[in-house]
């Protein structure tokens, strides 16, 4: 399996050269020729990063970098991250939502919150959050999946799920997708949860017409952090906003050993935000799971960079500082990308 991924790795890298137009169509390179244009020019996916403890304003500096305009009229989807009812950085804090939604209605987006907690009654846990009432005077619709009826479903497949597992139609009928994570370490399996695990969110716990349990399947598994990977290749999202003002360095995901890296970070790549995510959390230490080994040989990661859900190494990640007080931690999460190489 490591072979395997490694060479999909660098051919997935090699193709990332030949697609972005750097090989000539009438001409096709010598061997050599191509292992130096892979070495010399690569495609990267842009990570932002900005320090900050004000949400509201770090959130609108981040999305201005992805053309929140281009959104203007259209249905867009949030899925945040409301596994359980405790408060942040378990779940995302009201301010995120808050602040991301007056960028979009901002561009006169029609907006709906979907969401399943793993970790108690939906409903009541968008409840206690206070999403219900932001919801309210914002003036943005909250679907609860877990009522979802098998209309509400489509059948998604995973080369690691028996039967597949089921994602809704409300992603699917959005426009576009805006998600919203947290930084956090994972005791139950999935060692860190970041935005490819907050994907588990959106998927069915019970099938409506048979009450299969696909939680039971994903929990159960030795392959869990494969599958988690696999649940993202039923969408793609126009972009992430991870909230790392504070995080779970061990522990999590409802409750941890508290860091406050106080910064918030945006990507349309979950693969490479996701590598950021890691490399902050070993910044501060963190459990033997997530330390060990190379980045992009985390199974989240490498099965998700395997399926093409985002960059394919290390170095196709662009760190970029909003702020002047963000330059300090980039170049730590850049010495952390580089030991990977």
């Amino acid at each position: 399996m490591v072979l395997r991924r490694e060479f999909l790795r660098k051919s997935l890298a090699l193709l990332y050269v030949i697609f972005s137009g750097c090989l000539s169509k009438k001409e096709a390179p010598k061997p050599e020729q191509a292992e130096k244009r892979e070495e010399s020019v690569i495609v990267k996916s842009k990570v932002y990063v900005t320090k900050t403890g004000d949400r509201k304003k770090g959130t609108a500096e981040l999305i201005k970098n992805f053309d929140p305009g281009n959104l203007s009229g259209k249905k867009v989807a949030i899925k945040a991250n409301y596994n359980s009812a405790d408060p942040f950085p378990a779940s995302t804090h009201i301010d995120t939502l808050s602040a991301i939604v007056d960028v979009l209605k901002e561009h006169d987006t029609r907006i709906v919150l979907a969401e399943r907690s793993g970790m108690g009654d939906t409903g009541k846990v968008l409840e206690d959050t206070g999403v219900m009432e932001l919801a309210g005077k914002k003036g943005f619709d909250v679907v609860i999946l877990d009522e979802l009826k098998s209309d509400g479903w489509m059948k998604e497949k995973g080369s690691h799920w028996s039967r597949g597992f089921l994602f809704p139609k409300v992603f699917r009928d959005a426009d576009a997708i805006v998600a919203t994570c947290c930084l956090k370490t994972h005791r139950f399996g999935g060692h860190f949860t970041m935005s490819l695990k907050n994907s588990v969110g959106m998927i069915a716990k019970y099938d409506p017409d048979d009450g299969y349990n696909y939680m039971s399947e994903l929990h159960s598994s030795r392959f869990q952090r494969l599958m988690i990977a696999e649940i993202n290749a039923a969408y793609k999202p126009e972009l992430i906003i991870l909230d790392g003002i504070q995080g779970f360095s061990k522990g999590g995901p409802d409750k941890g050993t508290l860091i406050e890296p106080e910064v918030l970070i945006a990507s349309s790549d979950r693969v490479a935000l996701d590598a950021v995510g890691v490399c902050i959390l070993r910044i501060y230490g963190t459990t033997g799971e997530v330390s060990s080994g190379e980045i992009f040989k985390q199974e989240q990661i490498a099965m998700a960079a395997e399926l093409g859900l985002g960059v394919p190494a290390p170095e196709n990640i662009e760190i970029i500082a909003v702020n002047e007080e963000a330059q300090g931690i980039c170049s730590l999460i850049e010495e952390k990308l580089k030991e990977s190489l």
